[in-house]
């Protein structure tokens, strides 16, 4: 079994957050883990400079990126503003090709619509897609729960936050790890 596909590597990797807005989050029940998790994604993305894109679906109608979010991004962040529920139908295509990444990690909202479409298309596309399971969310369990799974099943990788900020961080000791390991309760 080949396990490259597995790792997460710090020079090829983009982090995409995706649709976590004031009006979709508020049906959310599990919205306070998925800002925790989304949030120690950020920080983690932003010791080590990996680019970071959000998309809005529609903002106009579901509000912006909650303020929990949006102050933790990096300065330097893209943005996508769509209606398109995949990311991928909103030129993300192109923003990664012009960065050069084959990794992506997925985060946001929510798991059965924009968040699959999206791994549906990037695995479609060849990219190595690391969606993380605790830093997404749906209205509802079922939802969730089949969506995983499918996403499982295309090929993407689903896996948790903490998997995925020691797998940037490789050992420990370092400024990056000294920095990050408080957030990690």
């Amino acid at each position: 079994m080949k396990v490259g596909k597995y790792k997460v590597k710090r020079d090829d990797t983009v982090l995409i957050v995706i649709d976590l807005q004031e009006r979709l989050m508020n049906a959310m029940k599990d919205r306070e883990k998925v800002y925790k998790n989304t949030n120690l994604l950020l920080s983690m993305v932003k010791e080590f400079n990996i680019p970071v894109i959000l998309s809005e679906q529609y903002p106009r109608g579901l509000g912006t990126t909650v303020a929990v979010i949006k102050d933790n991004l990096p300065k330097d962040y893209i943005y996508i503003e769509k209606l398109s529920f995949s990311v991928c139908g909103a030129g993300l295509f192109d923003k990664l090709a012009d960065m050069g990444k084959n990794t992506v990690i997925v985060c946001g909202s929510e798991t059965h619509v924009c968040v699959f479409q999206t791994v549906r298309d990037l695995v479609e596309a060849g990219y190595n897609v690391h969606l993380v399971g605790d830093a997404v969310c749906s209205r509802f369990d079922e939802n969730y729960e089949n969506s995983l799974s499918l996403m499982s099943e295309l090929g993407a990788v689903v896996t948790n936050t903490e998997t995925v900020v020691f797998d940037l961080l490789e050992v420990a000791g370092t400024k990056e790890f000294k920095a990050i390991s408080p957030l990690i309760k």
